[in-house]
C-alpha cells in the first residue's frame, strides 16, 4: 500500500530524562536534611522517565487487575491477577525504599529522602504508589502492638518485592493495606457495623464487611471492626500461621474512573481472624496514624502529578509549530 502522507510537525516521546533534575525537588532535598540522598534520588528519577518505566505504566494502566474468586476445581482462592507491569513497578519502589524503609534508617532526614524518590518515581505511575504508600504508613500505627511490631517491622522495610499468599513470616518482604470504609458509613467509620468477637487465644473473628479496600492482595491490612469495647483496629493477615487462607472473601473489583492498575475490592470477613493493634475503643486514633501517613502521600502523587503534566506540556510547545 502506498503511503498517504508524510508524518511532520509531532512531538517525540517525552523519556530518556532525568524527572529529578528539578531545582526546587532537589533545594528542598537539600533544605530539609537529605542531601546525602542525591544519587539515589537521580537514580529513581533516570528510571521514572526512561522509556522502560514509561511503559510500564501504560501497560498496568492498559491491562486493569482480574479477580479471581475461584481456581479451576472450584477451590476459592481470592486472587487478583496483575499484568507483569504492575510487578515491575512495584520490584522498583519496593527496592528503591520508597515503602518502610525509611522507620530503619536512622540517619537524619531518611523521610525526607524517601519523600522525594516517591515524587520522582510516581511519574511512572500512580496507581502502584497506593500500596507502597500504605506500606510505609502502617508502621507508626502497628507499634500499638509491640509484639507485631517486632515481628513484622523488619519485614515490611525490606527492599525485597515478595508477591503472593504465603504466611508473611516465611515471606522475603511484605505489602500492607488498609481497610475501613462500609456501605453505610463511608468516611464516618464510627458507623461501622463489622463484628469482632473475642476468642480464647487472645484473636478475634470478624464478621462483616468493607466496601473500598484498595491492594486486595496485600499481605495484611489494619482494619476497624466492633469489638465489646467499642470500634478497635486489628491486624488481619490474608494467610494464618498455619498457612491456611484467612476468610477474607473477594467479592468484585471496583469499576473505577481512574487508578485502574490499583486494584480496589469490596470484601467480606467470613470469620477472619484478627489481633488487636492498640486497645478495645481506639480503633480511630490508632489507624488514623496510618491514615495521615497515606494523607501526606496524596499530596505528593498530586504534586508528582502536576509536575508531570507540566513536562508533558512544555515538551510539546518546545517540539511543535503552530501559526
Amino acid at each position: 500500500m502506498p503511503a498517504t502522507h508524510e508524518v511532520t510537525n509531532q512531538v517525540p516521546p517525552l523519556v530518556g530524562h532525568d524527572v529529578a533534575a528539578y531545582p526546587p525537588l532537589l533545594e528542598s532535598l537539600e533544605r530539609e536534611g537529605a542531601g546525602w540522598a542525591a544519587d539515589e534520588l537521580h537514580a529513581v528519577g533516570r528510571r521514572a522517565g526512561s522509556a522502560e518505566a514509561q511503559e510500564w505504566g501504560r501497560l498496568a494502566e492498559k491491562n486493569h487487575p482480574v479477580l479471581q474468586t475461584h481456581d479451576r476445581y472450584g477451590h476459592r482462592v481470592d486472587e487478583v491477577e496483575f499484568d507483569p507491569s504492575w510487578h515491575q513497578l512495584m520490584s522498583v519502589a519496593v527496592g528503591a525504599g520508597l515503602h518502610a524503609t525509611p522507620w530503619a534508617d536512622g540517619r537524619a532526614g531518611a523521610h525526607v529522602a524517601r519523600a522525594a524518590k516517591m515524587y520522582a518515581w510516581s511519574v511512572a505511575d500512580a496507581g502502584h504508589t497506593c500500596p507502597i504508600s500504605m506500606t510505609y504508613a502502617v508502621v507508626p500505627a502497628l507499634r500499638a502492638n509491640a509484639e507485631l511490631a517486632a515481628t513484622y517491622e523488619p519485614l515490611l522495610s525490606s527492599t525485597s518485592y515478595d508477591f503472593g499468599l504465603r504466611v508473611p513470616t516465611t515471606k522475603s518482604g511484605l505489602i500492607a493495606g488498609m481497610s475501613m470504609t462500609e456501605k453505610q458509613g463511608g468516611s464516618d467509620v464510627r458507623a461501622n457495623t463489622t463484628t469482632a468477637t473475642p476468642q480464647a487465644d487472645g484473636s478475634y473473628r470478624l464478621v462483616g464487611h468493607k466496601w473500598f479496600t484498595s491492594a486486595p492482595m496485600s499481605d495484611f491490612f489494619l482494619t476497624l471492626a466492633q469489638a465489646p469495647g467499642g470500634l478497635s483496629c486489628f491486624f488481619v493477615p490474608r494467610v494464618l500461621p498455619d498457612g491456611t487462607r484467612n476468610p477474607i472473601r473477594l467479592q468484585r473489583l471496583k469499576d473505577k474512573l481512574g487508578n485502574r492498575s490499583n486494584a480496589s475490592a469490596e470484601i467480606e470477613y467470613d470469620g477472619a481472624l484478627g489481633w488487636l493493634v492498640g486497645e478495645e475503643g481506639r480503633g480511630v486514633p490508632t489507624i488514623i496514624e496510618m491514615v495521615n501517613m497515606t494523607r501526606l502521600d496524596c499530596t505528593l502523587g498530586s504534586a508528582s502529578g502536576m509536575h508531570a503534566g507540566v513536562m508533558q506540556a512544555v515538551h510539546h510547545a518546545r517540539h511543535r509549530t503552530a501559526f
